[in-house]
């Protein structure tokens, strides 16, 4: 059964996390993504830990179900050949600030005319209607200017903090999927392309500031920014009495049952805690409560308590202790597969199901430039023209393909 999105052809212009997530989600449902890269290739192939130089872990675990060209888009030579491309896809990526697209003459408004139903989505840091415009982005910068970095250090001695994973990244890669499948279900009833933009600033923006804006979403504001009960100092994973755990009773029942639990029946009825408003209004003392009741039992006493209550509860699991979790092993989420090159490596699964046209893995990430020789015949270069584009730099492909 081929995926939902078999039959789409990617050309795929990203590097680094954001695009490559994004393209890789759209791979994974059954697009032909095709990875251009420069001589140099993705930036995200050296960076540690690796078997071999340009197959890094988090290459790796980016760039499955694409195949993958080196073009040097210096070279005329090479536009040519991404032209010729583009007139055969559906869709082009690309995290190349617009202004350098426009000085190759690959933006929209000129390769729309190789190919009018193309989806050309930009994806970048700022919109080009603002004055940001054009300047560099990465994952850090945007969750600093985002507000995200300073929600993190509400509170705390030292100051504004980033979440330790490419949030900015993988969320706008999320947007960037979204986005083209639209685009694709739009130009089925229109028969016409489009170009489509997803800044990374605006989009982590719309992301942050919905349960955020709070106070500031009437005018004038009914209060400040800011929702407590997530910037409350207390909201964190409690100790126990040999571990930790992640604890939110939520409704009203939920906090009546919790209480009877502990042994705290008055505050079942304590008008601190009776309703969602007082709650919130409370926050920092209902869960200061929260901690020191938590302190008085086993992680596994509570965990067995809780979850027969029916009261939200969850260990707190590392990286490692994902690989051996139950559930994700009886879903076979994480598959052991050997590498053409890299050998034996651990796969992260495909987490959404489909069950007419499910996704698959169908490749694991590409050598640079692996896929060169194939896609330019698939163009329609002969072998004679091929060495001529690779004798001249347009193009390379490794040894022994």
């Amino acid at each position: 059964m081929a995926g939902p999105l078999a039959g789409v052809r990617v050309v795929d212009l990203t590097s680094v996390g954001m695009g490559p997530y994004a393209t890789q989600i759209l791979g994974d449902m059954g697009a032909d993504v095709i990875k251009v890269e420069s001589p140099e290739g993705d930036l995200s192939r050296d960076i540690p830990p690796f078997r071999h130089p340009g197959m890094g872990a988090l290459f790796l675990n980016l760039n499955r179900n694409k195949r993958s060209i080196v073009l040097d888009l210096k070279h005329t030579g090479s536009r040519d050949v991404l032209r010729r491309m583009v007139a055969a896809a559906d869709v082009l990526i690309s995290n190349i600030r617009p202004q350098s697209m426009r000085k190759l003459g690959l933006d929209y408004e000129t390769l729309s005319q190789v190919n009018p139903r193309l989806i050309y989505c930009g994806a970048y840091g700022f919109s080009e209607d603002g004055p940001y415009t054009g300047q560099p982005a990465f994952d850090d910068v945007i969750q600093a200017m985002s507000g995200l970095a300073a929600l993190q250090g509400t509170g705390e001695p030292d100051g504004p903090a980033y979440v330790k994973s490419v949030v900015a990244d993988k969320t706008c890669g999320l947007h960037i999927a979204c986005a083209v499948v639209m685009a694709l279900y739009a130009r089925e009833k229109t028969g016409r392309g489009q170009r489509v933009e997803v800044p990374m600033f605006e989009t982590m923006v719309s992301f942050m500031l919905p349960e955020h804006l709070m106070g500031l979403t009437f005018s004038p504001p009914l209060g400040p920014a800011g929702y407590d009960r997530l910037l409350s100092p207390f909201r964190r994973p409690y100790k126990t009495k040999d571990g930790y755990l992640a604890v939110l009773p939520y409704t009203t029942a939920q906090w009546q049952r919790f209480f009877e639990l502990a042994g705290r029946p008055e505050l079942a009825t304590d008008p601190r805690f009776l309703e969602m408003s007082a709650r919130h209004a409370h926050i920092d003392q209902l869960y200061q409560l929260t901690a020191e009741i938590i302190s008085t039992k086993r992680t596994d006493e509570w965990h067995r308590l809780l979850t027969g209550a029916d009261v939200p509860v969850a260990r707190v699991l590392g990286p490692d202790d994902l690989l051996a979790d139950p559930h994700l092993s009886t879903r076979g989420f994480f598959e052991h597969r050997t590498h053409p090159s890299e050998g034996d490596i651990t796969n992260i699964g495909i987490p959404t199901r489909f069950s007419a046209t499910p996704g698959s893995v169908r490749r694991l990430a590409p050598r640079l430039g692996e896929h060169s020789d194939e896609i330019l015949a698939e163009l329609g270069f002969d072998e004679r023209e091929r060495q001529r584009l690779y004798d001249d730099g347009v193009s390379f492909k490794p040894e022994g393909h």
